[in-house]
């Protein structure tokens, strides 16, 4: 039997390619302006403590996802969240050492530079990137015009979403409370709502002057039957000496030949 030449591109595998420069940044900011920046603190943080006891979901905020080895084709989300991976840091995203497993929900925040001709091919190119590579969820909002879009993964497509109002991810368990021109509001799988750095803060101040209150009232309460139980050890003592004194008197009466309890 004579053996085939491999083709070359069965004898070029990625073992054999050359390592390549994986960059940890792209030398793009991570936001435009302060309301960008906020919303992509907010949902990053917020997801991070929806899921701060479970080891396997990674979630992080515009790191550079590289989702095939050998090439620098890469994208950084605003958001993104891994499901299956642990949690750790990293420079980047490198899917071919974290089990080939892609970010399964990415969001981004549209600021005005994203919205220029150049904002536009950017997101498209994103999109692309996003449904060729494994995206299950995707979202995006325009915190200044208030517009809300998302996608869901049906095949090998991203799908868009008819109404945000009201959705719920199916992979996060997140509610998007939200309506044309109203703030987006984003509310966990308990119903606690997202909130701001500042907003947590004063929730978790709050939460302390609580339970310093309680701790008060506690301890008045403590004082208070300590005080009862004094007095009801005090009244037993005064009975005690009562009837101490009673039978004192008894004795000395019945010494004199009286007989206490004889009636008179």
């Amino acid at each position: 039997m004579t053996l085939q030449p491999l083709t070359p591109e069965a004898a070029i595998t990625s073992n054999t390619l050359p390592e390549i420069d994986y960059p940890d940044s792209d030398g793009n900011p991570m936001s435009d302006n302060t309301e960008q920046y906020r919303w992509i603190v907010i949902i990053k943080e917020n997801l991070e403590i929806m899921f701060a006891d479970d080891p396997n979901v990674f979630i992080a905020g515009d790191l550079l996802w590289y989702p095939v080895r050998h090439t620098q084709k890469r994208f950084a989300p605003n958001v993104m969240v891994a499901i299956g991976r642990p949690k750790g840091r990293r420079g980047s995203y490198k899917q071919w050492l974290e089990d080939n497993i892609a970010p399964q929900i990415v969001f981004e925040i549209l600021s005005p530079s994203n919205k220029d001709r150049r904002g536009i091919d950017s997101l498209e190119e994103k999109f692309d990137f996003y449904e060729t590579y494994g995206v299950k969820e995707y979202y995006i909002y325009d915190p200044d015009e208030m517009i809300l879009e998302g996608w869901q993964r049906v095949g090998d497509r991203l799908v868009k979403i008819p109404s945000m109002m009201d959705w719920v991810s199916p992979l996060l368990g997140i509610r998007f409370d939200w309506t044309t021109g109203q703030e987006l509001v984003l509310s966990r799988p308990d119903g606690q709502r997202f909130l701001s750095s500042i907003e947590l803060d004063r929730r978790l101040q709050q939460s302390k002057i609580q339970v310093w209150q309680e701790q008060q009232r506690a301890e008045q309460e403590r004082k208070r039957a300590e005080i009862q139980r004094q007095r009801a050890e005090q009244e037993s003592q005064r009975a005690e000496q009562e009837s101490q004194r009673a039978n004192r008197l008894a004795a000395r009466l019945r010494e004199l030949g009286i007989d206490p309890d004889d009636e008179l």
